[in-house]
């Protein structure tokens, strides 16, 4: 595919988060939302009038079967990620998939096997990797201007409306704290620590069986640690700090978004800031068509072995509190 190519993309589930990802597709250059998905054609419907979307389907399998659409973003729950995505990889649909990328490390290895037998893209949806704030950071960690990393304290939490029925609180749906928003500072350990030599973690379950707030100590190699925590019950400051040997960072709240970082050395602390006009999905979306251009079928930041080592994670933590799906 030619990189001025005009990609049509389409996009499964019609929550929030479609909502905001199509804002941003209307930002992304050579980028087209042809499509809507969703098991209720009234949503569907509204959803394409909101967007001026030409396909509007009362199912899956109608939107996948749209020979038109060249990438499928997936924004359905947790729970339904992996069904999903072998629906849209066995019709040759390259695949944005929102994170957790599935429930589990065998459900994301068989994704990826399939991506691979089909020679089509995939790729989860950590939009925080491509965020110009976290890219800065992660280009300081690398440059060893502030030295090694001494320990890190990353949370997002929030208060939601308790409704068992909800995404959130419905375990038969993925809900919990771990998966929703945990991830996100787990994301952060992986990506500026590594994988931990060992892990601590202890929940608080409510009545539907979801874990509300969790609590996690990853351990490294000489003495680091990182302390994380996420809640769906709690507000928290929702930021990062990173302490190094010759400094620290802070991502601002909200850390996983579009957000500023203050770093302070030998006393002096200065503020970056870094203007983003849209919710911040463009960035991934601009990658996924860059990384289909070149013919590939993985993504050169988030790849298929980021998105294994933190399901991994995810796995352990879930086994340290006892946090199983059916």
């Amino acid at each position: 595919m030619a990189i001025n190519k005009k990609y049509n993309w389409g996009i499964i589930g019609c929550g929030k988060i479609a909502h905001k990802f199509a804002e941003d597709l209307l930002e992304v250059p050579n980028a087209n939302l042809l499509a809507v998905g969703s098991r209720d054609i009234k949503k569907a419907k509204n959803f394409g009038r909101t967007f001026k979307v030409s396909n509007c389907y009362g199912s899956y399998m109608e939107l996948i079967a749209d020979n038109e659409i060249d990438i499928i973003y997936i924004a359905t729950p947790h729970v339904f990620h992996y069904e999903n995505t072998i629906m849209c990889l066995n019709a040759k649909k390259a695949v944005l998939c929102e994170k957790p990328f599935a429930l589990n490390l065998e459900q994301v290895t068989e994704m990826i096997l399939i991506a691979k037998k089909n020679n089509t893209f995939l790729m989860e949806a950590l939009w925080t990797y491509f965020l110009p704030h976290y890219r800065h950071v992660l280009k300081i960690i690398e440059s060893n201007k502030l030295g090694k990393i001494k320990n890190l304290q990353a949370d997002f939490g929030f208060a939601s409306t308790y409704n068992p029925k909800s995404r959130i609180f419905n375990k038969a749906l993925g809900g919990g704290s771990l998966l929703d928003v945990g991830i996100y500072p787990l994301f952060a350990a992986l990506s500026l620590l590594g994988y931990p030599e060992n892990i601590e973690a202890k929940a608080t379950f409510g009545e539907t069986g979801i874990d509300e707030n969790c609590t996690m100590k990853l351990s490294y190699k000489n003495n680091i640690q990182a302390s994380l925590f996420s809640s769906v019950t709690e507000k928290t400051n929702t930021e990062a700090i990173i302490k190094l040997e010759k400094g620290t960072i802070v991502i601002h709240s909200r850390f996983h978004e579009p957000s500023t970082i203050t770093i302070t050395k030998n006393g002096i602390s200065k503020l970056y800031e870094f203007p983003v006009t849209t919710n911040g999905y463009n960035y991934e979306a601009i990658h996924v068509q860059e990384m289909i251009a070149k013919g590939n079928i993985e993504s050169e930041i988030m790849t298929f072995n980021k998105s294994i080592r933190l399901v991994r994670l995810l796995d352990a933590v879930r086994d340290k509190i006892g946090l199983h799906y059916e």
